[in-house]
């Protein structure tokens, strides 16, 4: 226990140090030293993170704190880029980043601390449904919402704006892992077969109509091609997890594909971004307003003259691709960086996703299982709609890189859902104790002396139905005799033994 303690203390110090050499490597090249106020709130940070570490150790003993580890250095990588960006255009976006992790570490604490179970969320399943699609149809409130970039997806607060649907995924996601979990029996029941495919009954694709309905009503009404496509795609994946049904899989995916293909004819902004990913080079595609593909060609140019080292921090032209510090950090990130470096971001997003994938096999509960799958599969997808947009693979979604990309409400939400994997992670890791056998012989024992008595207040009535049909019949008395049964011949259950267990196992 103690070593695994110290092992992740230890991670999280390398993180600090690779940090600080890039800091000190990037300012050295810009401004000639840090500037004072960047190094008081990265010590706030530091100090924070060594809290947090803490905390997690004294509430959460058995979680796998890699998963923090590496969440600090993607964090600590897109800061150092936005403070890059925020050196050669004059503007102060790093120092607010920071802020807003500072409050997102907080948060996290404040969930290590009085969230002992993840399975409390259970019982506000249909309270989070409200709640998640309040927050999702916020921007459409007049005076509230606000169109940035040609997306309605943001709330104004006076000079600030918040994206609500970072925090949706989170409530939404505890309500289709409660949702699921009551219902997989129903799903997961086959209809007719399609070859191979072992279709679901016509009468089950209710829940799976009504999410379509909602996500291409946040493509419609919203303009947001990434969000519906995000939280659809949740939910299909934590109903193939649920049922293990790869029927559902298809039939998502067919019926995504339809909408979007409809949507793309009937709306503008939807057709923009399909010819945008199919013609960027297109001269005419290319100098279009609204809906070019300006931005996408700028960033592909970024992302490759970085080579394979990169240009180094501090030497590159990142400002040149638009929104570098936000929507394409991730091209920025491989100018400077270069392929390497983006292959060791890609690498540290797959760590983290990794270890949500086990601690959803180990997980015994079903709901922490659907749970767990269903946030980091949010995640995964999230990266791949990111980097897949900015380099072609797919058309560009809008959505901004986990961790790494400026933007408090993204921050914050993505540092929820990593404390609730590493909260769900310390349920995995738990050992089984010795309360759940001993509960489980009691309620074995108590079974069996139920059917005793039952047995025997039968035989007592059978005996004494007997003796009184023979006294009838003029016979002698007939004597029944019970024999008592013995419950230990009943129950003979091992005591489950513990002390082999990893007490601090990594997920």
């Amino acid at each position: 226990m103690t070593k695994t303690r110290i092992r992740y203390l230890l991670q999280i110090l390398f993180a600090f140090a690779i940090t600080a050499i890039g800091v000190f490597q990037m300012f050295a090249r810009t401004e000639g030293r840090p500037p004072a106020a960047a190094l008081v709130l990265m010590g706030v940070i530091a100090v924070l993170f060594i809290v947090t570490w803490a905390l997690i150790c004294k509430f959460q003993p058995y979680a796998n704190q890699s998963i923090m580890a590496c969440v600090l250095m993607l964090t600590s990588i897109g800061i150092l880029m936005i403070a890059r960006c925020d050196a050669a255009m004059g503007t102060s976006v790093a120092t607010r980043q920071m802020i807003w992790l500072c409050l997102a570490l907080v948060c996290c604490d404040l969930l290590f601390v009085f969230m002992r179970d993840y399975r409390v969320l259970r019982r506000f399943s249909y309270v989070s449904m409200v709640i998640g699609l309040v927050l999702l149809l916020s921007p459409m409130i007049p005076g509230l919402g606000r169109e940035i970039g040609g997306a309605r997806i943001w709330i104004g607060i006076g000079p600030y704006s918040l994206q609500p649907g970072e925090f949706a995924k989170l409530f939404l996601a505890f309500f289709f892992a409660s949702y699921l979990f009551n219902h997989r029996d129903q799903l997961a029941v086959g209809g007719k077969k399609l070859g191979p495919l072992q279709l679901p009954r016509f009468k089950d694709l209710g829940p799976i109509v009504i999410v379509w309905i909602a996500s291409m009503g946040v493509l419609i009404l919203q303009h947001d091609l990434g969000t519906s496509l995000m939280f659809f795609a949740m939910f299909v994946a934590m109903l193939y997890v649920a049922t293990g049904r790869v029927s559902w899989i298809i039939i998502g995916f067919l019926a995504f594909a339809a909408g979007s293909v409809v949507a793309a004819h009937i709306f503008a902004h939807v057709g923009y971004r399909v010819d945008a990913w199919l013609h960027p080079f297109d001269p005419a595609i290319y100098s279009r307003y609204p809906g070019g593909s300006s931005q996408i060609v700028q960033g592909l140019f970024g992302l490759a003259s970085g080579g394979l080292m990169g240009t180094g921090l501090g030497q590159g032209y990142p400002t040149v691709t638009p929104l570098a510090n936000s929507d394409f950090i991730y091209a920025s990130t491989g100018e400077e960086l270069g392929l390497v470096g983006v292959f060791a971001v890609l690498m540290l997003y797959l760590l983290i996703i990794a270890a949500g994938m086990i601690i959803a096999m180990k997980i015994k509960d079903g709901f922490g299982k659907l749970l767990s799958s269903g946030l980091v599969f949010t995640m995964a997808f999230q990266v791949f709609t990111v980097v897949g947009g900015i380099t072609l693979v797919i058309p560009l979604t809008g959505l901004t890189m986990p961790y790494m990309a400026a933007g408090g409400s993204s921050l914050i939400a993505n540092y929820l859902l990593a404390a609730l994997l590493i909260i769900i992670s310390n349920a995995a890791n738990k050992p089984q104790s010795d309360e759940l056998s001993d509960t489980f012989r009691m309620e074995a024992l108590s079974v069996l002396r139920s059917r005793q008595r039952a047995e025997a207040s039968s035989a007592a009535n059978d005996a004494a139905a007997s003796s009184s049909t023979a006294a009838n019949d003029g016979d002698g008395p007939i004597t029944q005799i019970v024999t008592p049964i013995n419950t230990h011949s009943y129950v003979n259950l091992p005591q489950r033994a513990v002390d082999d267990a990893h007490p601090g196992g990594e997920a």
